[in-house]
């Protein structure tokens, strides 16, 4: 794993453990309700995914756009079907998404970098 992804994932998981360890009833729900809201549904996994990819890309948000890239990775996105949301995200957000699109296409290539 790159250690571009790793520290990613590192930093969310550790401070994610922290917000949910202040047993704060409305951050529990909002965490649920976002889990909830990718799960299996009429829309597969795949396409919330894409749509939360664009979502995040266009409100510029780097930490969902890398999120949202590795459940990509993870549910078996091409690397054309990726650059296709790419392109839509720019299309939509125009090109004060492109410095996002960029970070975007670097982690995308850490994520598909192979595993030693």
């Amino acid at each position: 794993m790159s250690d571009l992804v790793k520290e990613f994932n590192d930093y969310r998981t550790r401070t994610n453990e922290l917000i949910l360890s202040k047993d704060n009833l409305v951050m529990k729900r909002i965490y649920n309700l976002d889990t909830n809201a990718y799960a299996p549904g009429a829309l597969g996994v795949d396409v919330k995914e894409m749509l939360g990819l664009i979502s995040s890309m266009v409100l510029r948000c780097d930490d969902c756009i890398k999120y949202h890239l590795g459940k990509c990775h993870e549910v078996g996105l091409t690397t054309e079907q990726v650059y296709e949301v790419f392109a839509i995200a720019n299309l939509v957000g125009g090109t004060i998404v492109i410095p996002h699109t960029r970070r975007a296409a670097e982690y995308w290539e850490a994520l598909n970098e192979p595993t030693q």
